[in-house]
């Protein structure tokens, strides 16, 4: 079974990837100024991400049921999970029992 941080590792591995191969194809060389921003930026969002667990649980959450449910209509399930009026609940319990582990 996955983890929540390993399926949110390698979500961020893939955009990292992605990233790099876009660079790769934009025949411009990369500047001293861009790779820095790039890594302030990169620093920042897992700052970002470190500080506020909901979002790995919201994510998290999201693809555990899409792997479930394999809906068809991917737009529509996530339409209806996000808007879901129990969410907010679902992810501050497991918020709280995060901190009982910790």
């Amino acid at each position: 079974m996955l983890s929540v941080r390993s399926v949110s590792e390698d979500i961020c591995s893939r955009i990292y990837e992605s990233a790099q191969r876009i660079d790769s194809i934009t025949f411009l060389p990369s500047s001293d100024f861009h790779l820095k921003w790039k890594i302030q930026t990169r620093i920042a969002n897992e700052k970002y991400l470190r500080t506020h667990k909901e979002v790995e649980w919201l994510i998290s959450g999201f693809f555990r049921e899409i792997f479930l449910k394999r809906p068809d209509n991917i737009l529509e399930f996530a339409a209806d999970y996000f808007t879901d009026p129990r969410l907010p609940s679902k992810i501050h319990m497991q918020l709280i029992k995060d901190k009982k582990v910790a």
